[in-house]
């Protein structure tokens, strides 16, 4: 992100300008398809985001890829960002805007890293508790890492929970370096 305050404030604007229109939810969609197509595309990304290119050329260029595919509340978004010149902050700014949906409508991410997939019902049983403890709508992500050896590792937004082999292998390491046994006769 190349500038995360400008980002923030674009994606607020937004956010509370869908609410108001009550188009928050169609407003998101297009957010994730926009974020995915300019993540997926870098040719895209490289020609919107180019200094060099006018601005009713990328005008034109948002307006046919997606005039049918997005709300005009979105496409007038798209539109004010290139009159504004902020192209190159899109992807923050689309970035932004999730955090800004997750945070009114209190759902979190969390990444749950095992050394083997998780069974679905294992899953849905770790989904229920961290939704019963954060008190919010999980999305949960899972990693496999044979590294983690067993257990499990997760992590909700800043909070880390090590419950794998690996961490407790890394804890017992770091207590041995600090506690050296002696041995007297």
């Amino acid at each position: 992100m190349r500038n995360a305050k400008l980002s923030g404030r674009y994606a607020k604007a937004l956010h509370q300008f869908a609410i108001e229109q009550n188009v928050e939810e169609p407003v998101y969609q297009d957010i994730l398809l926009l974020s995915k197509v300019f993540k997926e595309n870098a040719e895209l990304r490289a020609v919107i985001e180019s200094p060099v290119i006018v601005a009713s050329k990328k005008e034109s260029i948002f307006k046919s890829l997606f005039q049918d595919k997005i709300n005009s509340v979105t496409l007038g978004f798209l539109n004010l960002i290139i009159v504004k010149r902020r192209e190159p902050s899109l992807t923050g700014i689309f970035d932004q805007f999730v955090k800004c949906y997750y945070e009114k409508h209190h759902i979190r991410s969390a990444v749950v890293t095992t050394a083997v997939e998780l069974n679905p019902e294992l899953a849905g049983k770790i989904k229920g508790i961290l939704e019963e403890q954060t008190h919010s709508t999980i999305l949960l992500q899972q990693v496999v890492d044979p590294k983690v050896i067993g257990g499990f590792i997760v992590r909700v937004d800043d909070f880390l929970f090590d419950a794998s082999i690996l961490g407790r292998i890394n804890r017992l390491k770091s207590e041995f370096s600090h506690n050296l046994y002696q041995f007297v006769f």
